[in-house]
């Protein structure tokens, strides 16, 4: 009897599997039924309302508003959080300032839940306090022990830290220890 060299059956991945579509087309879904489509959606949005309104605020300001105070003149750049600030100065070039007078929630390490929603508002009250003024007069006096420099400001001739107490939105603080923004 004879012997068949090629009596060997090839064998592939894809040669007994039965096709998944039958045109070789995936079947079309309904784009608003797919949660997939809100997902997006909604981290699109997260990113449009945390950094980039921020960032469009902070350049406006940034451009609309200088600072006034005794030689130099300094812009905001970024508001940090309620009570901290970020400012070019000619002279001094970057400089991160603690607005002296009154204290806001913490934003970065906050105690509660409370605590960080009211140190968003703070945040954003401040801004929006920059942003309606006329004049904004800086006063420097030394820094702190993180390096920012501490600065008393005056919007219109008034203290910021009064309008800001007055508002709700920070604490009279003179140094120390802070209080609790949780209830």
């Amino acid at each position: 009897m004879a012997r068949r060299r090629n009596n060997v059956v090839r064998y592939s991945r894809d040669y007994r599997r039965p096709p998944k579509w039958n045109m070789g087309l995936p079947p079309r879904r309904n784009r608003l039924a797919d949660p997939r489509f809100y997902l997006r959606a909604v981290i699109g949005l997260a990113t449009v309302g945390l950094v980039v309104l921020p960032g469009i605020a902070d350049a406006t300001l940034s451009i609309l508003r200088p600072l006034a105070g005794g030689e130099e003149s300094c812009r905001i750049y970024q508001v940090v959080d309620g009570d901290t600030v970020r400012m070019w100065c000619p002279g001094r070039g970057n400089v991160s300032a603690r607005l002296k007078g009154f204290d806001t929630p913490e934003l970065f390490s906050p105690q509660c839940a409370s605590e960080l929603a009211a140190a968003v508002k703070a945040k954003w009250a401040l801004r929006l306090v920059l942003w309606q003024a006329d004049e904004v007069r800086i006063v420097r006096e030394g820094t702190d022990r993180y390096d920012r420099a501490l600065v008393t400001v005056f919007i219109d001739g008034a203290p910021l830290a009064r309008r800001m107490i007055a508002d709700g939105h920070a604490r009279a603080y003179g140094g120390g220890i802070r209080q609790t923004w949780c209830a």
